[in-house]
């Protein structure tokens, strides 16, 4: 029990100090893992499993969408805000439908933007 403990305090210490770089990648790796576990469940059959974590990922999206300053960002965040409006669409048909083929459509893309995002972050971090 107190090996728990410490771990739920190291969790809330990554966050509670993280940047707001490390956590946009804490939210996409999130988005990656309730992804695949909505995936699985759909083939599991799950329904239940299946819908809770694509509406997990869906709220991630919705969430960076929220963050995103279109105004300030232009282009780039106009783009961005495409892909992530993409992905939710693709989320609530595959969630609708509970359809793995739809599942491992995005699922790649998902994995690609929390990629990017790393890699920026990474480039950012160098440049510092």
């Amino acid at each position: 029990m107190q090996g728990n403990n410490a771990y739920n305090v190291y969790k809330n210490n990554s966050v509670n100090f993280a940047s707001k770089e490390q956590l946009l990648l804490m939210l996409l790796d999130g988005a990656v893992k309730f992804s695949k576990i909505g995936r699985q469940a759909i083939e599991d059959k799950d329904i239940k499993k299946a819908h809770e974590n694509i509406v997990k990922t869906q709220d991630i999206f919705y969430e960076l969408i929220n963050s995103l300053d279109v105004p300030k960002g232009g282009e780039w965040a106009e783009g961005l805000l495409k892909v992530y409006e993409f992905i939710i669409d693709r989320l609530v048909n595959a969630n609708i439908k509970k359809d793995i083929t739809i599942m491992d459509e995005v699922i790649p893309i998902i994995e690609d933007v929390r990629n990017t995002w790393e890699e920026a972050y990474n480039i950012s971090k160098t440049n510092s």
